[in-house]
């Protein structure tokens, strides 16, 4: 499905979606690296989250150690109301 702005996937129900990744050093295996990645996502199968963690399994060297992620609904179809009226200045 293709959103024309971040305003309509938030009434589609997405949330801003964060997740901490820790992934290993490819020529040094015993450090750990930080990545943070941001997005929509669609709670709970997380399937944006998924696909980038797919991408990264089979198109990156660093392998995975670990992710952490938080997901938040920022706006609602329940969070927007009619406003009638109008202001003018000048």
């Amino acid at each position: 499905m293709r959103f024309a702005s971040d305003l309509e996937r938030q009434l589609q129900g997405y949330g801003l979606t964060t997740a901490h990744i820790l992934y290993r050093i490819p020529d040094f295996e015993s450090v750990l690296q930080t990545y943070v990645w941001q997005d929509y996502d669609l709670a709970p199968d997380f399937p944006e989250m998924h696909k980038f963690l797919d991408f990264w399994r089979t198109s990156l060297d660093g392998p995975l150690h670990s992710v952490r992620y938080t997901h938040r609904r920022l706006v609602g179809a329940n969070d927007w109301r009619r406003v009638e009226g109008e202001f003018r200045l000048h």
